[in-house]
């Protein structure tokens, strides 16, 4: 997977329909939060999916832990990419791999302000029980790891990127204004935002998605012709 841009957070069958037609490749469906306030139902997000189109695939975002329960709840939503956010056991990770050989795995490394080479050791341990990791931010005040709006240091993510064998997809407070430099800095596979393109109502915005994928395809075209 490479030059691939994910939004996250999707609401409704229109905010789903406004992203693909702006080109965004993966929509994610963060579910079953621990909040308990998901933004969409289960139903509604099944829905949404099983109208795709490839590329265009829908991700479930999750914090659930177990290797069944994750697996299964993918099945049911008809999702073949799953983005874990909790403290999964890597033993967890290569069980789902080994049952669900054909879901796409993504593993959360939440980047705080002193646990990179506890990151970097994260890598080393699950790179082989999972497809793609994915940066986040972490935020003191609430506790939350991701959807925080914060960046983070991203001279951490870039050296994830070079530690990893397996591609990583950058996320954390990325907006149409930083996400070219973004990837510019730390190289990364896929970007992916959530409330960076989202309006004073909390929905998705389209000319800040627009503005969001041209920068990101103009900087992946960059680097993939330096």
């Amino acid at each position: 997977m490479e030059n691939l841009i994910q939004i996250a957070g999707i609401i409704d069958a229109d905010e789903a329909n406004l992203l693909a037609a702006e080109g965004v490749d993966w929509l994610g469906f963060p579910l079953r939060l621990p909040s308990g306030k998901d933004d969409i139902s289960e139903v509604a997000a099944k829905q949404i999916v099983s109208k795709l189109i490839p590329p265009h695939a829908g991700v479930l975002i999750s914090y659930l832990t177990d290797a069944d329960e994750v697996g299964t709840f993918c099945n049911e939503l008809g999702v073949k990419a799953v983005q874990l956010h909790g403290d999964v056991e890597p033993e967890q990770l290569r069980k789902l791999k080994s049952k669900y050989p054909d879901l796409y795995v993504l593993k959360s490394l939440v980047v705080r302000e002193d646990n990179a080479d506890e990151l970097l050791e994260l890598v080393d341990e699950c790179a082989d029980a999972v497809d793609m990791f994915i940066t986040d931010t972490f935020d003191p005040k609430t506790g939350a790891k991701g959807a925080t709006g914060l960046t983070h240091d991203w001279s951490v993510s870039a050296e994830l990127v070079r530690r990893s064998p397996k591609p990583l997809m950058m996320a954390g407070g990325l907006t149409p204004d930083n996400v070219a430099d973004a990837i510019r800095q730390v190289r990364p596979a896929a970007v992916d935002a959530h409330t960076g393109i989202e309006g004073t109502d909390g929905r998705k915005d389209r000319g800040k998605v627009q503005r969001f994928v041209a920068e990101a395809r103009r900087a992946f075209n960059e680097l993939d012709n330096a």
